[in-house]
């Protein structure tokens, strides 16, 4: 006989550690799965609003691909608050720039819950680098070979 397992408590939560290789990866697929694993909807023990997701290391975020024309047509916009303030710039210019990571940040805090103070503490458990190296290995991470799940995941050119 199978129980169904009831609402799952904060104390009873498990975190584990991952890391994900970035390298050659399309930048949506990579994100969507990040945000699926930050937030635990992988677990049969989901629930919506306890924080029971994974903390994920991304390592190589400055070498993510887009597919067809985004690098240059998709445009980030922003507002300074002062009259007339908007500014944007293209996805090629920011993965160009000084700080390549925030594409990969971007996409995924886009795919979280909305103004949501709990989206906001699992958008903590991402830690973004743009090299292969990372601080994390103290906490025995596990390696998911994300280009490996399927192929239309990773983009060669």
């Amino acid at each position: 006989m199978m129980k169904t397992t009831a609402s799952l408590k904060p104390a009873e939560v498990e975190k584990k550690w991952i890391v994900i290789d970035a390298e050659n990866a399309v930048v949506g697929r990579l994100a969507s799965f990040i945000a699926n694993r930050l937030r635990g909807k992988h677990l049969p023990t989901y629930t919506p609003h306890v924080d029971c997701g994974d903390y994920v290391v991304v390592i190589n975020a400055d070498k993510v691909k887009f597919t067809g024309k985004k690098l240059t047509d998709k445009v980030y916009y922003w507002h300074t608050g002062h009259p007339g303030g908007i500014k944007e710039r293209t996805a090629g210019a920011v993965l160009g720039g000084r700080f390549p990571e925030r594409v990969l940040e971007k996409a995924v805090e886009r795919m979280l819950p909305k103004e949501s103070p709990l989206a906001r503490k699992q958008l903590t458990h991402l830690r973004i680098y743009t090299s292969a190296e990372h601080p994390h290995e103290a906490q025995n991470p596990e390696t998911i070979a994300f280009a490996e799940l399927n192929a239309k995941n990773v983009r060669s050119a």
